[in-house]
């Protein structure tokens, strides 16, 4: 993206945080291609079949729109809640597959049925749910460092933007949190 389209989003996101539904409308064709990077990005670390990249977008993308009160910063703000959401979507959706598999029928996501296959690997992104979280408790911020790169496909220049701190932070909490997922999933037997 552009810097001058980087700028056209900020000023869209902060019109449309205030309210003005004609910045959505303009908003709308910039972002989504970036959301569907984001999705694709993540997708492409999947299994075929887990879901469709479409499907995964546009659920974010309703869960943005109603997030009206967030007061974006920048571009690189938007992408690191829609990392964010993305991640959600596909944690609720593993969830839900493995409820499945034990007989629970809840639909916790709502999720064009259509677009949805038989997932393959959900326990192990449930199990990195569940590390990522105990890791937030103690280092949020490195948690935060490993969403924005594994969901969002955030560099370290992004990341640190969205962080506010420098690339050599990011670059150390990266390495700090991958050896900490790492020991967590191996000790459950989940790698």
């Amino acid at each position: 993206m552009s810097g001058r389209t980087q700028h056209e989003v900020t000023r869209l996101l902060e019109q449309w945080r205030q309210g003005d539904q004609t910045a959505l409308r303009e908003l709308t064709p910039l972002v989504y291609d970036e959301l569907r990077r984001l999705a694709h990005g993540y997708m492409r670390r999947e299994r075929p079949g887990t879901l469709q990249t479409t499907a995964l977008v546009h659920e974010a993308y309703l869960r943005l729109v109603d997030q009206q009160n967030v007061a974006w910063q920048s571009r690189a703000h938007f992408v690191a809640v829609s990392a964010g959401a993305m991640r959600h979507i596909l944690i609720d959706y593993a969830r839900q597959k493995q409820a499945a598999k034990r007989g629970g029928s809840a639909h916790k996501v709502p999720l064009d049925e259509a677009a949805v296959a038989a997932v393959e690997r959900t326990p192990d992104l449930v199990a990195l749910d569940d590390a990522l979280k105990a890791l937030a408790e103690f280092y949020p911020r490195r948690a935060r460092v490993v969403e924005l790169r594994y969901f969002g496909g955030m560099n370290n220049r992004e990341m640190a933007e969205v962080l506010g701190i420098s690339e050599a932070t990011v670059e150390r909490d990266w390495r700090y949190a991958k050896a900490w997922l790492y020991r967590e999933l191996a000790r459950t037997g989940s790698e």
